[in-house]
């Protein structure tokens, strides 16, 4: 009997892995009571969506473009959630009334875990390969794509003790304005961040120490075109968030090039563990540092989360 309902919303949402990790994690945890779907909902169906929820509902998982939609309707609840009004996590408290007083929801707490996610890929995948960072911020990052995720990673970025200096890559650079504030006030220097366009793509790219691709789909296919037919090799680590097609063509011409990279399904899963966390009631807000350790995370739900994705894909 399920007692406890969780779910990703988005639109479209029929590719989504959320319910697999998710449920594999309710198994592994021993909640047999707890269920995780998915419902597609656009930014015109949320308020409706969210007064059809009833008691048993826990929480939701955000995907685009939902993730500054929902922001009239919850309280940010951790720092990147606060810092960035981007949230892609709700957990709802039915022992309180919505603070605003709407009808028919509860009260609503938001959280971002993309960031943790995409900061906690990469440690990962050092650990993985016996790479140990510098932490004097003497690297650079390359962001490629300028939006929601965009901001969520160079949140991230400014969480790495090896990074400081990034460079965000799009065709429409002035489309974020909040971009530059946010790495002024989390990077060190006077100059801790350029905004480019695409117009010399594998230079940039080729200087680059990490790279983390955040434009959907096929829409990198060009960069990574223009890699492959260039001469010059790279030596940073590229994550792409895009885990379908996987690998995608950029993470194939970086490989090529001698680079290392991280498929999207790592940021996914560690994104999706803290949401288990939150939603269930491990933790309230931000995993203590400690908990995030290699030596002290719960082992067994990462791995049968990760077996269940890599079964998945």
């Amino acid at each position: 009997m399920i007692n406890h309902r969780c779910a990703v919303l988005g639109k479209p949402i029929a590719h989504s892995l959320s319910p697999v990790l998710h449920n594999a994690a309710y198994r592994a945890m021993g909640l047999d009571d707890w269920h995780y779907g998915k419902y597609e909902v656009g930014e015109g169906d949320l308020e409706g969506f969210l007064r059809s929820l009833d008691p048993q509902w826990a929480g939701l998982s955000l995907t685009m473009p939902l993730k500054k939609t929902i922001q009239p309707y919850g309280e940010p609840s951790n720092m990147w959630a606060k810092e960035l009004n981007v949230a892609n996590t709700v957990v709802f408290d039915w022992a309180a009334p919505h603070p605003s007083g709407i009808s028919g929801i509860p009260a609503v707490r938001l959280y971002n875990t993309d960031v943790l996610g995409i900061q906690l890929a990469f440690e990962h995948a050092y650990g993985v390969r016996g790479v140990v960072v510098p932490g004097d911020r003497s690297r650079e990052a390359v962001i490629i794509g300028n939006g929601n995720t965009a901001t969520s990673a160079l949140a991230a970025c400014t969480m790495m003790p090896d990074i400081g200096h990034v460079t965000v890559m799009a065709r429409h650079p002035g489309k974020n304005p909040d971009l530059e504030p946010l790495a002024r006030k989390f990077l060190p220097g006077e100059h801790p961040i350029d905004i480019v366009g695409m117009d010399d793509a594998v230079g940039v790219l080729s200087k680059a120490d990490v790279v983390i691709n955040t434009i959907p789909g096929h829409a990198a296919d060009g960069i990574a075109q223009e890699l492959s037919d260039a001469v010059s090799s790279v030596t940073g680590t590229l994550l792409d968030v895009v885990y379908d097609p996987r690998p995608t063509d950029l993470m194939k011409a970086w490989k090529g090039h001698g680079g290392a990279t991280i498929g999207g399904e790592e940021m996914l899963l560690y994104q999706a563990m803290i949401q288990v966390w939150l939603m269930t009631g491990v933790w309230d807000g931000d995993p203590p540092s400690e908990a995030m350790d290699d030596s002290k995370r719960d082992s067994a739900l990462e791995s049968a989360m990760r077996k269940a994705l890599k079964e998945a894909l």
